[in-house]
């Protein structure tokens, strides 16, 4: 950037606002060791103006004389780079009214010196010497050679039009609903559509047209991946929906609420399956009611006795009922 450049597009009068506007960016992309030579992208969006409209206030600057431009190609590669632009400010800066055009070889060329537009504005002392305002370059009405007098927006070595868009566009819908359709016979065969078909009642004989082509397969297949439904559930349940509502559905969104019950009743019956049953609570020891009864038991057994398991009391108790005898007693230690 270079204050007086930018300065010195200021102080520029007589031009148009988006004239002036280019100029001043113009000159703020002006380097003094370098020189100016952004690319049309850059300065169109730098303008906010598309590069059609770019190029037709370029060349009303070059016409009064307030710039020129200078076409540059790669010396190994020979591919076009972005044009230098040699503002009027800098030294030996010659203007295109007195020089033909440097870029597709023609211009005034009768010599119009630019001090001869002092009367008035410069845009209209010099509207003789304008560019073609349908391309950008060329004189009035007038052509150098035999061509017809509006060059040809294609010649590469002008470049001062090149359309934003192609205005030639093959149509995309087609292709794009092909390659859905496509996407969507691969997702649902043909084989599953059709037995979802027979369970609802409907024949592939005149089939309605919510039932037809490619979107009724993509909302199949939403309730296969969204729901977590496989296709044989999927027309289980299209079935069922038979026995509430005997006619065919009005298209898939009709069987929405069938498939999200299936789902529904699906998740619940995986949730029963995943619970651990419940064990049964352990049956409560029975009291011990007969204590003689129960040490006998233990006497008599080869389960492990504690001598001071038995009391005097107990013994006795035994004795006298006749559950154990004196020897098993001693046999067992107990006194």
């Amino acid at each position: 950037m270079s204050h007086e450049a930018t300065n010195w597009a200021i102080k520029q009068r007589g031009l148009k606002p988006t004239t002036k506007i280019v100029l001043w960016h113009l000159c703020d992309r002006f380097n003094p060791d370098y020189g100016c030579f952004p690319s049309q992208d850059r300065l169109a969006h730098d303008c906010e103006i598309r590069r059609s409209t770019l190029n037709h206030h370029l060349g009303q600057l070059e016409a009064v004389g307030l710039l020129r431009r200078v076409p540059r190609l790669d010396p190994i590669t020979k591919r076009q780079l972005p044009t230098r632009y040699i503002l009027g400010f800098e030294p030996g800066f010659t203007p295109v009214a007195v020089v033909p055009c440097p870029e597709i070889g023609h211009g005034d060329n009768g010599g119009a010196e630019i001090a001869d537009m002092a009367e008035g504005s410069p845009l209209d002392a010099a509207v003789d010497a304008l560019p073609c305002p349908d391309f950008g370059h060329g004189v009035g009405a007038e052509a150098v050679s035999d061509v017809p007098a509006d060059p040809c927006p294609e010649n590469p070595e002008s470049r001062v039009r090149i359309s934003d868009t192609n205005p030639v566009r093959e149509p995309l819908s087609k292709p794009v609903k092909e390659e859905e359709g496509a996407q969507a016979r691969a997702a649902i065969s043909d084989e599953v559509f059709g037995d979802l078909l027979s369970a609802l009642g409907l024949g592939p004989v005149a089939l309605p047209g919510w039932w037809q082509g490619w979107p009724p397969r993509l909302h199949v297949q939403r309730w296969r991946d969204e729901l977590g439904l496989t296709e044989a559930e999927i027309i289980a349940a299209a079935e069922a929906s038979r026995q509430e509502h005997p006619e065919p559905p009005d298209g898939p969104k009709a069987l929405d609420r069938a498939m999200q019950r299936a789902a529904q009743r699906k998740f619940e019956d995986a949730g029963r399956k995943r619970r651990k049953p419940k064990t049964p609570p352990a049956t409560a020891a029975k009291p011990i009611t007969d204590l003689p009864a129960f040490y006998a038991d233990l006497v008599n057994s080869d389960r492990c006795l504690p001598v001071s398991a038995i009391s005097n009391t107990m013994r006795d108790a035994m004795l006298a009922r006749g559950l154990v005898t004196a020897e098993r007693l001693r046999e067992r230690g107990v006194r």
